[in-house]
């Protein structure tokens, strides 16, 4: 990952903003030496958002079935006249 500090962000923000969108790639933004923020294309944001999502629904899934409270899917397309 690129690293880039504060200062020299701030002063070609849209430079950098660009780089990250043309290659994908997010870059690390640092204050003192210590990373601070990252900056990444809204494409690998919307990912990130849509991996997170996925993984909380297949989190809820597995607890539910833990306990038991859930309807199967053959009974779910069966109410619903699929079958």
């Amino acid at each position: 990952m690129t690293e880039i500090a504060f200062t020299d962000a701030r002063n070609r923000l849209a430079d950098v903003i660009t780089e990250t969108s043309r290659s994908g790639e997010p870059i690390s933004v640092t204050r003192r030496g210590r990373r601070v923020a990252v900056i990444l294309s809204a494409d690998a944001f919307d990912q990130l958002v849509d991996r997170a999502d996925e993984a909380e629904d297949r989190r809820a899934l597995d607890a539910a079935r833990a306990e038991d409270d859930y309807v199967p899917w053959e009974e779910v397309k069966a109410a619903l006249g699929l079958e």
